[in-house]
C-alpha cells in the first residue's frame, strides 16, 4: 500500500513541480528590471565594413549595399533563405532580449550571462552555468561575426542564425524555457516589451518568430573588423613588431598551415564545394587529435566546428571543452601534442602516418601567439550598442 501511495504521489509531484516553475517564468517583471536604452536608438543598420571583407560577408550571408547589412538567413533545408534587414530599432530588441534574465525559466540567465562582451562574447570558463547552477558540457563559443558562418555550436548541427538563436533559451541546461509561447507570454507582460516590439514590428505583439528575428539582427549586427591586423592592411603592417610579422608568415606558410582551417578575413574555415553559399551544407569541421578516445564525439567521430581566430585572445579557455588555458598551450598541442586518432584530419598526418610535428622553437611559437594577438578587437568589447542594458 505504501509503495501505491509513493508511486501515485512521485508523479504528482512532477506536476506539481512543472506548474511552479510555468508560474514562476510568468512572474510580472518589476520595473525596477527595465533596461535603460537611449533617447535616439543607436545605429546598427549602417556599418562600415572593410572593402576586404566586405567579399566574405557577401559570401557567407550577408549582403553589404550602400552600407546597409541584408542577413541572408539560410534555411538548413537547402537553398532557400529568408532575408532578415537589420535596422536599428530590430537590433534595440534584439539587445534588450540578448541580455534579458527572464528569458530563462527561473529569471536567473540571460544570454549574455554566457557571452559577455569582455570576453569577446565568451565567458571565460570552461562550462557556463545555466540555470538552477547546471554547467554545461561545452565551451561557450564567442559571437565573431555570426553571419559569416553557417555552421553554428561546437557540433556544427545548426545551419541557421535565426533557427539558433531559441536553442539556448530552450535548453534544459541552459536556460530551461521550453515553451516558447510561455516566454511570449510571459515578455509580454513587461511594460517595456510592447513599446519595442511595436518599433521593431509595427505591433506590439509578442511571438517566438519576433523574438529569433530580433535577436538575429542584434547578433548580425556584431561585427569585429577593427583589429591591429586590420588596420595593418592599409599600411602593410608597419606597425607589427618584428615578433608579429614572423608569427603572420608563420601562419600563412605551408610549414604550419594554420591558414588552410583558419581562412579568409574571418579566421574561420574554408568553404567547399556543394552547399546553400556555394559552398558545403555544413562548413569547417575537423578532427584536430585532441584524444585518442573522445568522450564527446562532437559531429561525429571526434570532429568539431573550426571556430574563427577573430578577438582569439580573449575568449581563453580555449577548445569544446576548455582544456587549454592559454594560447601558448595551444599553439603546443599543434606543434608536439596531436594524438593518432584514426579520423585525424589528413593536414595534421605526415608522410610516415604518424601526426606532423611542427618542430617550432620556443621564438617562433611566441611569434605565432604574438600574431594571434593581433586580431583583437578593442572596440568591439567597448561598444556602448553591444553592452548590457540592464546595468
Amino acid at each position: 500500500m505504501k509503495n501505491a501511495l509513493y508511486l501515485f504521489r512521485w508523479p504528482l509531484l512532477c506536476l506539481l513541480a512543472v506548474l511552479a516553475a510555468c508560474e514562476l517564468s510568468n512572474e510580472k517583471p518589476s520595473e525596477m528590471d527595465a533596461p535603460v536604452l537611449p533617447e535616439n536608438v543607436y545605429n546598427y543598420s549602417n556599418v562600415d565594413i572593410p572593402p576586404f571583407m566586405a567579399g566574405d560577408f557577401s559570401n557567407g550571408g550577408m549582403v553589404v549595399d550602400n552600407g546597409q547589412l541584408i542577413n541572408l538567413d539560410f534555411a538548413p533545408s537547402g537553398n532557400s533563405f529568408e532575408l532578415a534587414n537589420i535596422t536599428d530599432a530590430g537590433a534595440t530588441l534584439g539587445r534588450v532580449l540578448f541580455y534579458d534574465r527572464q528569458l530563462s525559466i527561473n529569471n536567473a540567465v540571460a544570454c549574455g550571462s554566457c557571452h559577455r562582451q569582455e570576453f569577446a562574447f565568451a565567458d571565460g570558463k570552461k562550462g557556463s552555468e545555466g540555470f538552477g547552477s547546471k554547467v554545461t558540457p561545452r565551451n561557450s563559443m564567442g559571437i565573431v561575426n555570426v553571419a559569416m558562418n553557417n555552421n553554428l555550436f561546437w557540433d556544427s548541427r545548426i545551419a541557421s542564425l535565426r533557427q539558433m538563436v531559441t536553442k539556448p533559451v530552450q535548453n534544459h541546461i541552459e536556460m530551461g524555457m521550453e515553451s516558447m509561447e510561455v516566454l511570449s507570454e510571459k515578455l509580454a507582460k513587461a511594460d517595456y516589451y510592447p513599446p519595442l516590439f511595436e518599433a521593431a514590428f509595427g505591433t506590439p505583439q509578442v511571438t517566438e518568430g519576433r523574438i529569433a528575428l530580433a535577436l538575429t539582427q542584434f547578433l548580425s549586427s556584431m561585427i569585429t573588423a577593427n583589429s591591429k591586423f586590420d588596420h595593418g592592411q592599409e599600411n602593410n603592417f608597419a606597425a607589427f613588431s618584428e615578433l608579429e610579422k614572423m608569427g603572420q608568415g608563420l601562419f600563412f606558410s605551408e610549414r604550419a598551415q594554420c591558414s588552410s582551417c583558419h581562412s579568409g578575413p574571418n579566421f574561420s574555415a574554408p568553404d567547399a564545394p556543394g552547399g546553400p553559399y556555394g559552398g558545403s551544407d555544413v562548413r569547417g569541421t575537423a578532427n584536430i587529435g585532441l584524444d585518442l578516445v573522445y568522450q564527446d564525439n562532437g559531429k561525429g567521430d571526434g570532429q568539431f566546428k573550426i571556430p574563427s581566430l577573430r578577438n582569439i585572445a580573449l575568449t581563453a579557455p580555449y577548445m569544446h571543452d576548455g582544456r587549454f588555458n592559454t594560447l601558448e598551450e595551444v599553439v603546443e598541442h599543434y606543434n608536439s601534442g596531436i594524438q593518432a586518432h584514426h579520423n585525424l584530419d589528413p593536414k595534421f598526418i605526415g608522410p610516415d602516418g604518424n601526426p606532423r610535428r611542427l618542430g617550432l622553437n620556443v621564438m617562433e611559437k611566441s611569434a605565432l601567439v604574438a600574431f594571434l594577438k593581433t586580431l583583437t578587437d578593442e572596440q568591439l568589447v567597448q561598444d556602448v550598442r553591444f553592452s548590457d542594458p540592464f546595468r
